[in-house]
């Protein structure tokens, strides 16, 4: 089994005893209606569940001082109203005879994850538990959180397993400033939060929680801070501070190991948070943070308060972690100005830390906006919807979400290959479909009509075998494909004129090597040709853009995270063709990469094309990375030439006005050069 699930009952037993509304929130059920929600859709099943232990006090002292844990463990003692006393010399905390138990298997729980994950037993997991710890600090419990998971487990894999890098993605709606406390001043341990801030007026009120902390001493760069200063942020301002912030400063960093403190009171309907983002959002982060660290993703349970939103965000998460395609992101995709000033002051705060920052352009945005004669823009917010009507929005969404995943199953087969010879060197694991069908000879001998060169008998098999898997893909019996094939140019034209006479309304075209956009396409939106190979930068339209092959890993990457995904999810393809044709110049680990993260944007439909040399492997590479395994690494971080630079900013800077994800500012230009 590749994906973990630890849970222990026991971890329900700790509940409030007294009347405290502003405790009230963090209860047993938040666990147990999870656990229920993963079973009802056979999640728990496909998992390798392991019950945890309870973390020694040498372990808890990894982080807590010896007195707060004495502290603790003496709380099994006390009655109710010495519970209450000692619980009110906290913020946001109570106590229970169960706590140090349960606090002891939530910190258990997190170190056994991190065990399974390091000594190989699966790949990654989801640690189910409570109390959360993200608040909680060396001596002191802070906003429902007793032990530190997170933090003990970082310092768990460092001693025990000798880890010199590891990230922690915070994406609960409160700043953890606990992980921030313990680790600000370590360059071994990359703390990465994005919390609802309002300018400091939000719970926890820390001027240190604001993008300008950037960690201290050799700590510097190594603490991100992501400060949302308005309520109602959704999925697309959540996934550009992933490909804008986290991900290139991610990728530089190079990690051994993904730790998650995985809050879902960031999820819609959350009394807490108050925030837009739809549980399928958490699958797509999921799988953004799985092409890092090889794979070893770890999630620990911290916040979620709102029951069904956090039962369908876990099960998104888990079905990432299982490799399982999620559905595509729900809403506009365009994040909000308030967001897009949140990254940009971000990037700012860290640009002198991170290379990959620097080499990607911060050049503001042109919005509309009023300035001020200092040099502000005005931000006027809207009026929220009040908590019943909200309520009621969440419930919809989260209906409607059910019910998408009830009409739309997961294919029976999540990937399949149709190679042109077969062959058994490959490597495929035993769930990727060998396929040997082809599509009927008739249907066959009319496509080729409109190329000379698939008449020719291997291309004409090859169009059979490409056919057939196509149409699995757009019927929904499997999720995604690999085909070798010769004459890859005439192979993507058919492929692309039978996906748009098929199912599809829209396409996204990827196309790598020596492949021109067909001259007869019709230019109507419905499908968007990326050309990475192109002999110059060009945005020819907003529907066709030409970007020279990178010729570095940072400029890959680059690339990639500010130009392919952001256009990527922009354009919500229902299907993504990505063919390697001649001449294509990628090394494998960045075909597997880009194949990789292609997977989101579609909900996992995707067909790549090779145009293969009889000795490579690429094609059992793409086929493991499209079914769920993490790319190879690409190796040592290199900086990006500066003419890939000014290429790419050349292209946001000419398509941001139509593709609203490829922006990262928000202040309106004139503003920003009056204040140069």
């Amino acid at each position: 089994m590749r994906t973990a699930l630890v849970y222990h009952e026991d971890m329900t037993a700790a509940r409030l005893l007294w009347e405290d509304p502003e405790c009230e929130i963090e209860r047993p059920e938040r666990l147990t209606a999870a656990l229920r929600r993963l079973q009802q859709g056979g999640l728990e099943q496909r998992c390798l569940q392991l019950a945890p232990r309870e973390a020694s006090e040498a372990e808890l002292g990894l982080v807590h001082s010896p007195e707060y844990v004495s502290l603790l463990r003496g709380t099994q003692a006390l009655d109710t109203q010495e519970l209450r006393a000692l619980s009110g010399q906290y913020d946001a905390v109570y106590f229970h005879p169960s706590t140090f138990h349960c606090a002891r298997l939530a910190v258990g729980a997190a170190l056994q994850l991190v065990d399974a994950v390091l000594m190989g037993a699966v790949h990654n997991g989801l640690a189910l538990v409570r109390p959360p710890g993200h608040h909680s600090q060396r001596a002191a419990a802070n906003g429902f959180c007793v032990f530190n998971n997170v933090a003990i487990a970082a310092r768990h894999a460092q001693q025990k397993h000798g880890l010199q890098r590891i990230l922690i993605v915070d994406w609960d709606v409160h700043h953890g400033q606990g992980i921030q406390y313990i680790f600000e001043d370590d360059p071994s341990v990359l703390y990465f939060s994005w919390h609802r801030y309002e300018h400091g007026r939000f719970w926890p009120y820390l001027r240190e929680s604001d993008a300008d902390a950037v960690g201290q001493g050799k700590g510097r760069g190594f603490t991100v801070n992501l400060p949302w200063n308005q309520v109602g942020m959704g999925n697309a301002d959540y996934l550009a501070a992933f490909l804008h912030v986290l991900l290139p400063v991610a990728f530089e960093f190079d990690p051994e190991l993904v730790l998650v403190s995985a809050g879902f009171d960031s999820a819609i309907g959350d009394p807490e948070g108050q925030m837009q983002a739809t549980p399928e959002c958490f699958g797509h982060l999921t799988q953004l943070l799985q092409v890092l660290a090889g794979g070893r993703v770890c999630a620990v349970l911290e916040g979620g308060y709102h029951l069904e939103s956090l039962s369908q965000s876990v099960c998104m998460v888990v079905r990432a972690l299982l490799g399982d395609p999620v559905p595509p992101l729900s809403g506009p995709m365009e994040p909000h100005r308030s967001a897009l000033e949140s990254i940009q002051s971000v990037r700012a705060a860290q640009a002198p830390h991170w290379t990959s920052l620097q080499q990607q352009g911060s050049a503001p945005t042109p919005r509309p906006g009023t300035c001020s004669a200092d040099g502000r823009t005005s931000l006027v917010l809207p009026g929220g919807p009040t908590f019943k009507a909200a309520e009621a929005q969440a419930s919809a969404v989260l209906s409607s979400l059910l019910g998408q995943l009830h009409l739309h199953p997961t294919p029976p087969v999540r990937t399949a290959v149709a190679l042109t010879v077969p062959d058994a060197a490959l490597g495929l694991p035993p769930a990727v479909l060998h396929q040997e069908g082809s599509a009927p000879q008739e249907e066959t001998r009319a496509w080729a009509r409109l190329h000379e060169a698939l008449a020719q008998d291997t291309a004409f098999t090859a169009l059979g075998k490409v056919l057939h898997l196509l149409k699995g893909i757009l019927d929904g019996q499997v999720s995604s494909g690999v085909a070798t094939t010769p004459a890859a140019a005439a192979m993507l034209d058919v492929a692309l004129r039978c996906s748009l006479s098929h199912r599809a309304q829209r396409v996204l075209c990827v196309a790598v090597g020596q492949l021109d956009r067909p001259p007869d396409l019709a230019n109507d939106g419905r499908t968007l040709w990326l050309d990475i190979r192109g002999k110059e930068a060009a945005a020819l339209s907003p529907f066709h853009v030409s970007m020279p092959l990178p010729g570095t890993t940072g400029a890959f990457l680059s690339c990639v995270l500010a130009l392919v995904l952001p256009l990527a999810y922009g354009f919500r393809p229902d299907l993504v063709l990505m063919v390697l044709g001649p001449a294509q110049g990628l090394q494998e680990p960045h075909a597997a990469l880009l194949a990789a993260l292609l997977r989101g944007p579609a909900g996992g439909r995707v067909l790549v094309l090779v145009e293969q040399e009889p000795t490579s492997q690429l094609a059992g590479i793409l086929a493991r990375v499209l079914h769920g395994d993490a790319p190879p690494s690409l190796g040592p971080f290199s900086t990006a030439p500066p003419e890939d630079t000014q290429a790419l900013l050349y292209l946001r800077g000419q398509l941001e006005a139509q593709w609203k994800m490829l922006q990262v500012a928000g202040e309106d230009a004139e503003c920003w050069e009056s204040r140069r």
